[in-house]
């Protein structure tokens, strides 16, 4: 049974995630009044989410100076009502047209309005009920029934007309996103509820009823305020009312999220190597936590935490997966900067968000290469012989070689906070973007950066493997690969965020972590080092996990403990040690809260499906795909696990019957027509077997296992040749892949060849 990802959402439009997450969101509004506090939009008033949030303004009483720069930050920007104030965009009937549909904008009785396909296909009007973001686009939310929000796909471009700007566009141009899609902005993808709100609100509490498939969303403050970084504020508040007397003080002053690392604190430079020396180390995470909250791909487990509480304690922080970074560690698609800034020589060195960033009015602290001299000698460093260009030419600010931007939702550059040193080589060799021929000479190959930069140093770069290097081999299946992942994971010089994301394509190509280096990899002080190598262990022998697991269930941090209940769930009934029981019922009580909590999603459903039947529960594991599938009928992975119970209790029409009912919704669905295939098998109709085997094959020949289970089946068939010939095809794009060449070698050895 395939287990569906944990909240791996092809994310395209919204300017915040739910799982996802915001990174340069943009947002205009201040605290209004304590009368805003828990609103469920889109409807009435719910009672406040908590009391102990004071609101923004409260704050402001004391903090002035910072209270004034947060106003005109977009934080404070982050949603706001829609309002002649607020509104950006122009409501004057202008049109804009995409996939064949006309939409236009208007106004109407003081209010505003778009004409846009709704999600029955029709056009009909909509209002818009909240600003979402403010520079560079803004996007619009429009309330539906059930408390749903919904983030309208056509978006405002706040730049200036010099630069582009003052148009209405759409964010997918190259794609033609119709009603019925998931990305749809009346789609479950567009859903302001689960992919939003978290990160552009205060204290949110989604208030999903899955029952009735209702949200009662609440927050305490509409925008992104005070108490969003340093938690619920009002008993701070009643103890500056106090005067912070002596007789109640508290080294906390009453505030969840101390935000304290930089205090006292200053970089200098190391007079042996003249490079930036902090003056003291730093010992906590606690502020990059807190922005990690927003600034971070990960998904979600709980809305009851707070800013300071430990951050895997709420969220699962995503690794260099595949789909989210480039094989060396550069970002690809939306990841908000936070994974790629633990990859960097800056986090390491104990640099934090604040070092560079003003926390309150959320710029710069200072513009230009000034903000790197901070800590970088000047003279060493914003020089043509470091730039290897002319002083003051574009070319010499250090962002545009060591923060390489990419642009997502059309408008929005984000730059890369790894911090990375120009490898052109590496981009010839790994096939991945390098800054020189991505932001400057975009006519030259990265073979000619390569050889200039070795040119003009002098030398070729340091011969150390880089890790992208061992990733690029994992990702075509070079048999190299499984030591290769052991030994980065065991690297102790190497950032954590690449030996966990080691640990995790060591579990994804099903490789075997070998019993030394589990040991070892699993007392690592890094949860996400922990939490990836029980996600490695999850395919290992009964023996091997219930030796090393269970001692993780009592774990400090929360994802680690739900990942070991995980890696348990099978052996549950049978072998684990009474003495570890208890605590295994608690962590797995963690992992289903996780889904029922985002049982909005079909992937949580399909997640708690699966859970539900490996512990033998089959009527509820069958209802939760039966959900998932009604939440988003596009979802294959449900059908593909619904069939799968079917089959596990011999009723194999049925399990045919989901999958045909799969295909006829989402045609292209490779992993359905695989499952079909393997239920004519069984069900001895061998040629319609071997076509849907075929299919597969075709809709996704990158797929090793499509093309060997096909072969096999040709083969059992009498088709040897033709078996041969999948083989061979299947190896051409994979050569590495060690299960489809001992076929082939076996197959041919058979013919004489």
């Amino acid at each position: 049974m395939s287990t569906a990802a944990s909240f791996t959402v092809k994310h395209r439009g919204i300017a915040a995630g739910g799982l996802l997450l915001v990174a340069g969101i943009t947002f205009t509004l201040v605290w209004r009044s304590s009368t805003r506090r828990g609103e469920t939009p889109g409807g009435g008033e719910a009672v406040a989410p908590a009391s102990t949030y004071a609101g923004s303004g409260a704050c402001e009483a004391c903090h002035a100076r910072e209270g004034r720069a947060w106003r005109e930050s977009q934080h404070a920007q982050a949603m706001a009502d829609a309002t002649d104030s607020t509104v950006l965009g122009r409501f004057d009937g202008r049109q804009v047209t995409y996939a064949g549909i006309s939409s236009s904008f208007f106004r109407r009785a003081g209010k505003f309005y778009v004409r846009t396909e709704g999600a029955d296909g029709r056009l009909a009007d909509f209002e818009i009920k909240y600003t979402f973001g403010v520079s560079p686009l803004q996007q619009y939310l429009v309330a539906f029934p059930r408390g749903r929000l919904q983030a309208l796909s056509l978006a405002w471009d706040a730049r200036p007309v010099t630069r582009g700007g003052q148009r209405w566009f759409h964010l997918y141009p190259g794609e033609r996103i119709t009603a019925g899609d998931p990305l749809h902005w009346t789609g479950a993808q567009q859903n302001w509820n689960f992919m939003c709100a978290d990160c552009h609100s205060t204290n949110v509490r989604k208030g999903y009823d899955p029952a009735t498939r209702e949200y009662a969303t609440t927050w305490s403050e509409i925008s992104v305020g005070c108490e969003a970084c340093h938690g619920p504020g009002e008993a701070h508040v009643a103890w500056a009312r106090r005067g912070g007397t002596a007789v109640d003080a508290r080294a906390d002053r009453y505030l969840a999220a101390q935000l304290d690392e930089r205090k006292g604190v200053g970089w200098g430079i190391d007079p042996a190597r003249q490079s930036p020396l902090r003056s003291q180390p730093r010992v906590s995470d606690r502020e990059i936590e807190v922005c990690a909250r927003c600034h971070a791909r990960r998904g979600q487990m709980t809305d009851v935490i707070k800013a300071g509480d430990r951050f895997e304690d709420g969220f699962r922080a995503s690794l260099l997966e595949p789909v989210l970074f480039h094989t060396d560690g550069q970002q690809r698609d939306e990841v908000y900067t936070h994974a790629s800034f633990l990859q960097s020589r800056m986090y390491a060195k104990g640099v934090t968000c604040s070092d560079c960033h003003d926390p309150h009015a959320g710029t710069l602290r200072l513009p230009g290469n000034a903000l790197c001299s901070q800590c970088h000698l000047p003279s060493k460093y914003d020089t043509p012989g470091h730039s290897r260009h002319a002083a003051d030419s574009p070319a010499s600010a250090c962002v545009v070689c060591h923060m390489p931007a990419k642009t997502y939702m059309s408008v929005d550059p984000r730059r890369d906070h790894s911090f990375r040193i120009p490898r052109p080589d590496l981009a010839v060799t790994l096939d991945v973007p390098d800054a020189c021929t991505t932001a400057c000479h975009r006519n030259r190959s990265a073979a000619w950066a390569s050889a200039e930069l070795k040119g003009r140093n002098g030398h070729a770069p340091a011969p150390s493997r880089h890790f992208g290097e061992t990733f690029h081999a994992a990702a075509r299946g070079a048999p190299e690969e499984d030591a290769d992942l052991q030994r980065l994971a065991s690297d102790g010089e190497l950032p954590a965020i690449v030996r966990a994301s080691a640990l995790e394509r060591l579990a994804a190509g099903g490789g075997g972590l070998a019993p030394d280096v589990a040991a070892r990899v699993l007392a690592e002080p890094n949860a996400l080092v922990r939490r990836a190598a029980l996600s490695a262990l999850q395919g290992a022998d009964a023996a091997t996990r219930l030796r090393l697991v269970p001692p993780l269930l009592s774990d400090a941090v929360r994802t680690v403990r739900v990942q070991a209940a995980m890696s348990l769930v099978d052996l549950s009934g049978a072998g684990l040690p009474e003495t570890f029981r208890a605590a295994f019922g608690r962590a797995l009580d963690e992992y289903l809260s996780e889904q029922r909590f985002n049982a909005d999603r079909p992937e949580a459903q399909t997640n708690l499906g699966t859970t539900l039947a490996a512990l033998g529960q089959k009527t509820e594991s069958m209802a939760a795909f039966r959900e998932a599938i009604t939440l988003d009928r596009t979802y294959i992975p449900a059908y593909v696990n619904l069939a799968d119970v079917h089959r596990s209790h011999g009723n194999e029409a049925e399990a045919e019957r989901v999958l045909r009912d799969a295909i006829a919704v989402t045609p292209a669905a490779a992993d359905a027509h695989h499952a079909l295939g393997l239920s004519l098998v069984r069900q001895r109709r061998i040629a319609e077997a071997l076509a849907a085997l075929a299919e597969a094959v075709r809709l996704d020949p990158g797929v090793a296992r499509y093309a060997y289970v096909y072969a096999v089946a040709l083969h059992e068939t009498g088709s040897a040749a033709q078996a041969l010939t999948v083989l061979r095809a299947s190896l051409a794009r994979r050569p590495f892949d060690r299960n489809t060449r001992d076929l082939l070698a076996s197959y041919a050895r058979e013919t004489g060849r």
